[in-house]
């Protein structure tokens, strides 16, 4: 009988699962399964930093739908934190790894010794020790389960060295296949509630629906395109959910960020909301008046039942699949007639206003104005180009304005707001749509967090394009500061040559002051053929999500 050791089982498990991309940074602790796993047939992308590789692995399993895996040592592990811990928000299907001392020598102060399990339990949905090898396949395989059912999220393994090299029979394990210990069948909502549920839509004049992150663990948008043209109702999407109604759909109202799209302000005025895997948290105004009106009808569908009226009661609740149910609710609405609401032109005409204020703001002046710098850069794009966006204020000029045409296409920060994972997001996008342009906007403050991933993606050839809003500041903070206290403090940054650092690690930099050098210089940066950064500087200009900050803090502050 064949001798295997614990490396080869956590090979061949991940093998089961389909998983080729690992995202790793190489340490002490998992240089045995490393060295295992190059004999296999796995791609390696290793990082500068192992919260980078988490943010790659955690935009990887969103934008695919597969597990996406990250590997470290124990410091490495402890750099990790911050990207399980935005992968608990962004609710992607992760499987973080991390190796440690031999299990003989933990708790005697170890090699590097810290309690990874304490650390990660609560930024991840489980976390877990192996202790004998033997346990490898039918752990990970837990862990798989976990990550996708529910509300997805991050799971952590620490598998100590000694069991990575722990040597038995390879008949003493037992492997299955994951539709053996994963259901395949959608959870469908109760007919009864399906029905109650239609009959509000029915009687609805101002419906209002959002499909949030659960909404878009589908890799396809027809079922949410065949509700909107069934009912003739509007929808909003966001986080993963983006794209699924294309931004351009005559029934799709964009972006649902009440600070950026105008559409997503009148939720205030909807008589019946539809939540489609959208949790009622501080971003909907926890779903209370004024935000959501107080005689407002609310229909909830989540996979999660923790998550159903948690911070408000509705009139309809469902749990399950939130693509099943919006079939199960588009075939129970093609019984009736639908017709287009008066409501949709009340939608229309305030993108309509939207529209006409971004084209004022787009002026060729210097120093440029972000929404100058976004028109110029909208007008280059092709359909299939995937956008990863990052930092404030510049940003959100972009977010208010470049459309999300396709699914799985556009990617911004996750809710719990953290700076820095648009690079590496990319990186996974184009590891994902190797054929695709992958276009990342940054501001130069965000940029500064991962930034050094560049030579990650000069040396495996991962050609994105970053388009830098430089306006020397922490900028949407700079303004909140100065909206509230009259002063900034600790908000100013430097005009530094980010293109500069680009071009040193291999990559195509140019800095760009004037607008009329800035489209020449974005066609360059297309055609470079390798990964590019245009350092461009735009004036510190306010964003409406900087604006409503304020205003929302003064009307706390009794100002």
């Amino acid at each position: 009988m064949a001798r295997v050791t614990g490396s080869h089982l956590i090979a061949k498990a991940l093998k089961l699962e389909g998983v080729y991309n690992i995202f790793t940074l190489a340490g002490d602790h998992v240089l045995p399964v490393l060295d295992v796993m190059a004999d296999d047939d796995f791609r390696f992308i290793d990082t500068r930093h192992e919260q980078a590789a988490v943010h790659m692995a955690d935009a990887y399993g969103r934008i695919t739908g597969q597990l996406g895996v990250c590997m470290y040592t124990t410091p490495g592990f402890a750099n990790a934190i911050p990207g399980l811990t935005n992968a608990m928000h962004s609710e992607s299907p992760l499987l973080s790894i991390a190796g440690s001392a031999d299990l003989s020598e933990l708790g005697r102060g170890a090699m590097q010794e810290i309690d990874q399990v304490g650390m990660a339990a609560a930024t991840t949905k489980e976390s877990l020790m192996i202790y004998d090898a033997r346990r490898i396949p039918d752990t990970i395989a837990r862990a798989v389960r976990l990550a996708f059912s529910g509300r997805r999220g991050p799971v952590h393994l620490t598998i100590p060295t000694d069991v990575q090299e722990q040597e038995l029979d390879e008949d003493e394990v037992v492997f299955f296949n994951p539709d053996e210990y994963r259901a395949s069948e959608a959870i469908l909502g109760p007919q009864a509630q399906v029905e109650q549920a239609i009959s509000l839509l029915r009687q609805a004049q101002r419906p209002f629906v959002i499909a949030g992150e659960a909404a878009g663990y589908t890799q396809d948008g027809q079922a949410l395109m065949d509700f909107a043209e069934t009912l003739r109702v509007p929808i909003l999407t966001e986080g993963q959910a983006r794209g699924l109604v294309p931004d351009d759909h005559p029934y799709g109202f964009g972006f649902f960020e009440r600070g950026l799209n105008r559409a997503a302000t009148m939720l205030r005025n909807a008589d019946v909301v539809v939540l489609l895997g959208r949790k009622q948290d501080y971003t909907i105004g926890f779903c209370r008046p004024p935000n959501v009106a107080a005689d407002a009808k609310i229909i909830q569908i989540d996979p999660s039942p923790a998550e159903i009226g948690r911070n408000r009661g509705v009139s309809v609740g469902i749990v399950g699949d939130v693509t099943s149910v919006v079939q199960q609710l588009t075939q129970e609405a093609s019984k009736h007639a639908w017709q287009d609401l008066p409501w949709l032109e009340e939608l229309r005409a305030s993108r309509a206003a939207q529209a006409e204020w971004a084209e004022g703001l787009a002026v060729s002046e210097t120093p440029m104005h972000a929404m100058f710098v976004h028109k110029t850069l909208e007008s280059m794009l092709r359909p299939d180009d995937f956008l990863s966006f990052d930092g404030g204020d510049y940003c959100h000029f972009g977010r208010a304005l470049l459309p999300a045409q396709m699914p799985k296409k556009w990617s911004y920060v996750s809710s719990l707001g953290m700076l820095g994972s648009s690079l590496p997001s990319a990186l996974a996008a184009q590891v994902a749509y190797p054929d695709s342009r992958v276009i990342n906007l940054t501001g130069d403050g965000a940029f500064g967090f991962n930034g050094m991933e560049f030579d990650t993606a000069v040396r495996h050839g991962l050609n994105v394009v970053t388009v830098l809003g430089n306006d020397s500041a922490w900028g949407i903070d700079r303004q909140i500061q100065l909206g509230l206290y009259g002063r900034p403090v600790a908000t100013d940054l430097l005009q530094t040559r980010y293109d500069l650092v680009v071009r040193g690690l291999g990559g195509h930099g140019e800095f760009v002051e004037r607008p009329e050098d800035l489209k020449p210089a974005l066609e360059r940066a297309f055609a470079a053929n390798k990964p590019a950064l245009v350092n461009v500087v735009v004036e510190r200009a306010i964003s409406p999500r900087a604006e409503a900050a304020i205003a929302r803090r003064q009307a706390v502050m009794g100002q």
